[in-house]
């Protein structure tokens, strides 16, 4: 990977043929739509020469565009001829509108139609997981998010998704391959195996970790007994100053013991909910462990991080992974919308203009 400062002037950087590692079967048409296999051979071998122009975009209302910078080096990797591309586009973390283009390719159909399907399917991914990443960050006001998607889908998608992490916001990962792009590292603590292989006892669990792991900081999974306020205060008592954070994961199925001798009609009790993380913040105080940090996580939304945090509920950090990876609201398009010079397309599309593109040098330059 090529050694680069991702964050330049508050800009992302531009991201270089040499970040990506792109499987070579993409040259021989395997990932792409077969339509797109026969209408190439047809224009390379009949209808050559034709110089179009090939426009991207989306519908949704507002989004933070990602996948720009892995698109250009796709094409410069694999298109005919890419030093005879034209190519106009925003970058990776600009907010665009609904219709607007993002993308534009001005060169011989032939040398890059085939493409197609591939940058639709990158720039939708990125975008998605790079919106969804942003809204939460907002939605937070300023509280800690750890993106946990690592384990929401097929490991192969964790690379990209964790640069569109990046873009939208957030750079606490649990895997390396999430932090590959921009230079982060994955962190994280103990799962629920660690302390099932103690026999279920949360101070063998955290023990075992503090003496592996010396220098680091404890953050400890109090939920294993679905007995959070009680275990998170046997765990205080003993390690004190050692325990840095417990997290709370609380399946929607269970509800809390705490609550096994309390009134619950007012409210959902299921789950990691509001009224159990205000105990737990009161009965850590109580005891004077201020210290302690509290994470939750556990279907966690945009939504309901927005609605806990108006609220003030006592919460130190979101562990969000199903929302932003498996929630994918932006579909891309091309299409072809200016032929040899003059307008061309399908009714219902045209050329949309716009001062924001920026043509793309080739190769790209790291700016």
């Amino acid at each position: 990977m090529e050694e680069i400062e991702l964050k330049k002037s508050g800009k992302l950087a531009r991201l270089t043929n040499k970040t990506f590692k792109f499987d070579e079967r993409i040259k021989d048409g395997f990932f792409s739509a077969n339509y797109f296999l026969k209408s190439h051979h047809i224009v390379e071998s009949l209808l050559p020469g034709h110089i179009v122009t090939m426009q991207f975009f989306q519908r949704r209302k507002e989004a933070m565009v990602c996948g720009l910078d892995e698109v250009i080096a796709l094409i410069h990797t694999f298109a005919k001829h890419p030093e005879d591309l034209e190519i106009y586009a925003l970058e990776d973390g600009d907010m665009i509108s609904a219709n607007e283009p993002v993308l534009k390719i001005k060169g011989h159909y032939e040398d890059f139609g085939y493409l197609e399907s591939l940058i639709d399917g990158i720039l939708a991914r990125r975008t998605s997981v790079a919106t969804n990443v942003h809204e939460v960050v907002l939605a937070a006001r300023g509280t800690n998010v750890f993106s946990m998607a690592d384990r929401q889908d097929d490991y192969l998608t964790q690379v990209g998704d964790g640069y569109a992490t990046y873009v939208g916001g957030i750079n606490k990962v649990s895997t390396d391959a999430q932090g590959l792009w921009w230079g982060g590292k994955g962190s994280g603590t103990m799962p629920h195996a660690l302390i099932e292989i103690c026999g279920g006892d949360i101070i063998k669990a955290s023990e075992a970790y503090l003496k592996a792991y010396p220098n680091e900081k404890l953050t400890a999974l109090i939920d294993y007994h679905n007995n959070v306020v009680r275990d998170s205060l046997i765990l205080a008592r003993h390690l004190k100053d050692k325990l840095n954070a417990v997290r709370v994961d609380t399946s929607k199925s269970l509800i809390d013991h705490y609550f096994d001798d309390k009134d619950t009609s007012g409210f959902d009790p299921h789950g990691v909910c509001k009224q159990l993380i205000y105990a737990l913040r009161e009965a850590l105080d109580k005891e004077g462990f201020n210290h302690v940090k509290i994470i939750v996580s556990s279907s966690f939304s945009k939504e309901k991080i927005d609605e806990w945090t108006k609220e003030g509920v006592p919460v130190d950090t979101y562990g969000v992974g199903t929302y932003f990876v498996n929630n994918m609201t932006c579909g891309f398009t091309g299409d072809l919308v200016n032929l040899d010079g003059l307008p061309q397309a399908k009714e219902g599309r045209n050329e949309i203009a716009s001062s924001r593109l920026k043509k793309v040098s080739y190769p790209i330059e790291v700016k």
